[in-house]
């Protein structure tokens, strides 16, 4: 990391910045269950974080059966409307408003990169009130999603910043080892789920309880007060 400068933040959405990975779970076993399919809920929520292409791939190995193209389709769409109806209830974690607007005061680059569509996460981005000017990287934009590296990649790219001068925060191990085959350091947050543990075994640099946690220990990622 560049040590002339302040390193750019960028953030996954879904259970990092807002309280919505219970939702997908949820939302998920809805759509099995839809297809007289079923699969404990633990077992969905190991995999939120991935692209869905991938977690309808990691479902259907848990299942051990193999889906259609037809089927994945089907799943995924059905997904996004159990989704829609439970989206009014997910609400941003503690402090991630502050955060975020602490960040924009102090003149600290940061940009938004997450494996849901620009659909689903536009009404997240208006609770949260992220600026215009922010970037955000959606599914819709890259070629592949969490685990490859490519949203954090395209979100740099958009700031204008070296992949080596970003901290990635996310709250799944996803999140975590898509930033190190970035390039990027990165922070896990214990509000989606995985434990402190797991952040760290696959090489989170720090890990806090949520958004409010990582604003109090913002200079311990070198953003100075």
């Amino acid at each position: 990391m560049d040590a002339s400068r302040e390193p750019a933040l960028l953030f996954d959405l879904d259970g990092t910045l807002v309280d919505s990975v219970y939702q997908h779970v949820l939302a998920w076993r809805s759509a099995l269950e839809a297809a007289g399919l079923d699969l404990p809920t633990w077992r969905i929520h190991r995999r939120v974080g991935m692209s869905n292409g991938l977690l309808v791939n990691a479902l259907a190995r848990e299942l051990g059966r193999d889906f259609s193209a037809e089927e994945v389709e089907a799943l995924q769409a059905a997904h996004a409307r159990a989704f829609r109806e439970l989206a009014p209830h997910v609400r941003p974690l503690p402090g991630a408003i502050a955060l975020l607007q602490e960040l924009t005061a102090r003149g600290t680059l940061w940009a938004i990169a997450t494996s849901g569509t620009h659909a689903t996460a536009g009404p997240n981005l208006t609770k949260l009130a992220v600026p215009p000017t922010v970037p955000v990287i959606t599914r819709d934009e890259v070629p592949f999603a969490k685990p490859d590296p490519d949203l954090f990649l395209a979100a740099a790219a958009r700031l204008g910043v070296a992949i080596t001068n970003c901290v990635v925060v996310g709250d799944s191990i996803w999140d975590v080892l898509a930033a190190r085959r970035a390039g990027a350091l990165a922070v896990g947050l214990l509000s989606g789920g995985y434990s402190r543990q797991e952040h760290e075994e696959v090489g989170a640099f720090r890990v806090y309880d949520d958004p409010e946690g990582l604003r109090i220990h913002l200079d311990e990622l070198g953003i100075r007060r």
